[in-house]
């Protein structure tokens, strides 16, 4: 498909291109991305390189060996009071605290040098749990959308493929399950199950919004499977399976990534609303849990306005770029 010499790719980028608001939030979500990849060197109570007695090391680097197993601490380390160690020389990240960190003496105090966004009602610096919390919001909206879109797009391509009685099975399901109250209903399983934490809602999430990607695959297959490339394909005597992964799903694949995009951004919201609730994981400082706080200490509105707006931001920049996407890939402005 080309118009004037360009292939159907180089259309979607230049009309993508067009879209200023998508673009820009291309560039925020790289950095949302770029801030979660390096929390834990921008925002941690180890220094980033320090020498003791002589001898150098690395906590952070150290800390991030010993998540993964690669490694152990030394047994001199391994309960270290990293801020009262005596060094030699040490740097430390640009926020020198973990977001659990406690410092009962620094009780909701407002924005201030040290703790430039403020701290919670136990002493725990706000700037900290909103770098930290980029990765809750991040982790919760691209896992349960890959869910939604594992079990949508498998389902969605089985009825707008084959048609006839999976095609009308699915249509009910698809029909029931858009009449369940989704958030309600993570509500009432987070409620009877409170020790699943984060990744508890992560699959609810992604169990529940599948719906809409199965839909969206069964039209573009209807649509798709109909195509002169697609009859070939099947006189050719090519088997169903490489019919729909060689030929069909990489030429319906595009709606599905802006719903994707939505779904981010609802997955996102739907964790910070349960959160802010106190349905979330006890354990894991998110941008909903630190905006709770404020329900019980309105005087505190950097407890409000700092996740508030976080919140704000993430969830309108995935619906720009879904928007940016949804305009570029219409086949009218071709």
């Amino acid at each position: 498909m080309s118009q004037n010499g360009q292939s159907y790719k180089d259309i979607v980028i230049r009309q993508f291109k067009k879209n200023t608001p998508a673009v820009v939030s291309i560039y925020i979500i790289f950095s949302i991305f770029t801030l979660a990849l390096t929390a834990d060197f921008i925002a941690n109570d180890k220094p980033l390189t320090c020498v003791i007695e002589g001898e150098r090391y690395f906590p952070v680097f150290k800390e991030l060996n010993v998540k993964m197993g690669f490694s152990k601490w030394q047994s001199e380390l391994l309960n270290a009071d990293w801020k009262n160690i005596v060094y030699d020389s040490a740097v430390w990240p640009l926020v020198p605290y973990l977001p659990t960190s406690l410092d009962y003496r620094a009780r909701y105090h407002s924005p201030r040098p040290g703790h430039w966004l403020g701290t919670d009602q136990i002493g725990r610096d706000v700037l900290s749990g909103m770098i930290h919390g980029t990765r809750v919001a991040l982790a919760v909206g691209l896992i349960s959308m890959g869910i939604a879109i594992l079990i949508g797009v498998a389902l969605g391509a089985i009825a707008g493929y084959f048609g006839g009685l999976a095609d009308m099975l699915l249509q009910r399901v698809i029909e029931i399950m858009m009449t369940i109250p989704t958030f309600f209903l993570i509500v009432t399983v987070v409620a009877f199950y409170p020790g699943g934490g984060i990744w508890l809602i992560m699959v609810i999430i992604g169990l529940t919004s599948w719906p809409g990607v199965a839909r969206f695959t069964r039209a573009e297959f209807l649509k798709v499977r109909n195509m002169d490339y697609v009859t070939a394909a099947e006189a050719l005597g090519f088997s169903s399976t490489r019919t729909i992964f060689r030929h069909v799903l990489p030429n319906a694949i595009a709606p599905v990534l802006v719903i994707s995009a939505f779904g981010i951004a609802s997955a996102i919201l739907t964790e910070s609303a349960l959160s802010f609730l106190g349905f979330g994981s006890a354990s894991t400082v998110s941008w909903g849990s630190i905006l709770s706080v404020a329900r019980g200490a309105t005087y505190a509105w950097w407890m409000a306005v700092f996740p508030g707006t976080a919140i704000f931001i993430t969830v309108t920049v995935y619906n720009l770029l879904g928007e940016g996407l949804r305009d570029a890939l219409d086949p009218r402005l071709k």
